[in-house]
């Protein structure tokens, strides 16, 4: 169900994320991947090390917020990198990631767009980009349909999503579909789709409309 109140400062670019959430298959083998729940103090927010590509309206509400948003060389728009000392990483930084951070984050590697979405009551996502919240999850095409899944390693060939401490199995974790559980339900905020029931209600819970699987 719709929220009552907007989760996102940016209406336009979830447009188009909404429709293809409506249209999507969800990969329920993917989901039951152990993964760890963030822990920041732990991973020093090492996904955003490089920033993040944003869209044009994405780029245009922050630009006018504040400093720290770059145009790339190709025409995107992306959040401007300072340089990381070793102390501000992660103890098992991966070594082929550049020793960089987001300029928006704090000295405790908190968001600074989340931290003031929180102080003014809004949804914590209010004014974080689209790509910061929905890692490590992915919508990509196959067979002709959107699919929300995860990537393996294997198929993680820019060595990015999973190398991070939220996007890497661990034996010992809950499987993603309860560990994104805030993610999964930021989805369904936006497409008015209950992915989180959908992927942890028992066989059968919901309509074969919406109980999809891929493969």
């Amino acid at each position: 169900m719709l929220s009552s109140e907007p989760v996102t400062i940016f209406s336009e670019t979830i447009k188009g994320l909404a429709f293809s959430l409506s249209e999507a298959a969800v990969d329920h083998h993917a989901f039951e991947r152990p993964l760890p729940v963030c822990e920041l103090a732990k991973c020093r927010a090492t996904c955003c090390h490089d920033g993040v590509i944003l869209s044009p309206e994405e780029a245009h509400v922050l630009s006018g917020e504040s400093d720290g948003v770059i145009k790339l060389e190709d025409g995107r728009f992306k959040t401007e990198i300072v340089a990381a000392s070793s102390d501000r990483l992660a103890d098992d930084f991966p070594d082929h990631f550049p020793k960089t951070r987001c300029v928006f984050l704090d000295e405790q590697h908190r968001c600074l767009w989340q931290l003031r979405a929180v102080k003014e009551g809004k949804h914590p996502w209010f004014y974080k980009p689209t790509s910061c919240w929905m890692h490590p999850l992915i919508l990509r095409n196959e067979a002709d349909r959107p699919l929300l899944t995860l990537l393996s390693r294997k198929e993680d060939k820019a060595e990015f999503a999973t190398f991070t401490q939220c996007g890497r199995s661990q034996v010992d974790a809950p499987p993603a579909r309860e560990s994104l559980k805030m993610e999964l339900e930021m989805l369904g905020d936006i497409s008015g789709r209950n992915f989180y029931d959908q992927l942890n209600g028992p066989p059968g819970f919901l309509s074969e409309e919406k109980d999809i699987n891929s493969g």
